[in-house]
């Protein structure tokens, strides 16, 4: 984990370099808090930087001393599931970059982008419901662990992805949720050395942001070790931020297509609390106590030990 981190941040530190020299700056919702109007122009897609250190280290690792069995099974298909789910970010921050300094297709849209996650999501599920872990509740059967799986992986993608905006928020709620598994699963310990390398930077006030293929390939993980090495059903428990996140976007725009008003002062939700009078510092600092609470009572109900 800790040359995974000192790679993530080296690579982090020239990516920053090489963004502020070329201009892949960050647009700023206008319509949004404006405390983050100065933010306009920082760095973005820093999760490519990260990911590649997670990727390139777990390799190392894999060939250096190679798993055997169920394990290396399970450590697999983690891994080429976040990869799977980071290339779809990727894809999306490429345009978003390309769109600010060319021109072009602005981003990949949700009609474009759910397909390629669920195609992701359906490999995973096939090949992890053999393994699957069924700590809390039983198997409901072959067929519908396949389907409970894709949508596990698919809905945490997109979770975490919307847990992302403000600086440090989805990195802390990452490294907490993937705290229980650190002993038991190298891609969630290399991903956690690879967030921490990341979070050096993107404390507040950030000098650079995540991006969709650092979210993609975070949610991905997450889901992947709760499915394989826990349960399913614990990954809302412990994610909790996330699924408030997704829920009240989902809240959010089903109200204002059917009634025309809107519930929230804006979403995501940790939006609405900044709207609120809430400073970005403490809604990032008490969504990670949140999610620590959550992830401590998932992991008491995993039997609280590896």
């Amino acid at each position: 984990m800790i040359f995974t981190a000192l790679l993530s941040w080296f690579l982090l530190g020239l990516f920053i370099h090489v963004s502020k020299l070329r201009g892949w700056g960050q647009p700023v919702r206008q319509e949004g808090p404006q405390t983050h109007l100065k933010k306009e122009g920082t760095p973005t897609a820093g999760g490519v930087a990260f990911v590649l250190a997670f990727v390139a280290m777990w390799l190392v690792y894999f060939f250096a001393d190679p798993l055997e069995g169920a394990a290396r099974s399970r450590e697999i298909m983690i891994v080429l599931s976040a990869i799977g789910m980071g290339l779809i970010g990727f894809a999306d921050d490429f345009l978003k970059i390309r769109w600010r300094m060319v021109g072009g297709k602005k981003e990949l849209l949700a009609r474009e982008k759910f397909p390629l996650q669920l195609i992701v999501g359906a490999v995973f599920a096939y090949f992890a419901a053999p393994l699957a872990s069924h700590l809390l509740i039983q198997s409901f059967g072959p067929v519908w662990d396949v389907v409970l799986i894709t949508l596990v992986m698919v809905a945490s993608v997109n979770a975490f992805n919307f847990t992302d905006g403000l600086d440090g928020l989805l990195g802390g709620v990452s490294l907490i949720v993937l705290l229980p598994f650190l002993g038991v699963s190298p891609a969630a310990l290399l991903l956690v050395g690879g967030v921490l390398g990341f979070m050096w930077y993107n404390a507040h006030p950030a000098r650079v942001f995540m991006g969709d293929m650092g979210s993609h390939a975070i949610g991905a993980v997450a889901a992947g070790v709760y499915v394989l090495y826990a349960d399913p059903w614990l990954l809302p428990v412990a994610a909790i931020i996330p699924v408030v996140a997704v829920l009240s976007v989902i809240i959010q725009v089903a109200s204002f297509k059917t009634t025309g008003r809107r519930v929230f002062k804006m979403s995501p939700i940790q939006h609405h609390f900044e709207l609120s009078g809430w400073k970005e510092t403490q809604v990032t600092v008490r969504f990670w106590m949140i999610t620590a609470l959550a992830t401590a009572a998932a992991w008491g109900l995993m039997g609280g030990k590896w």
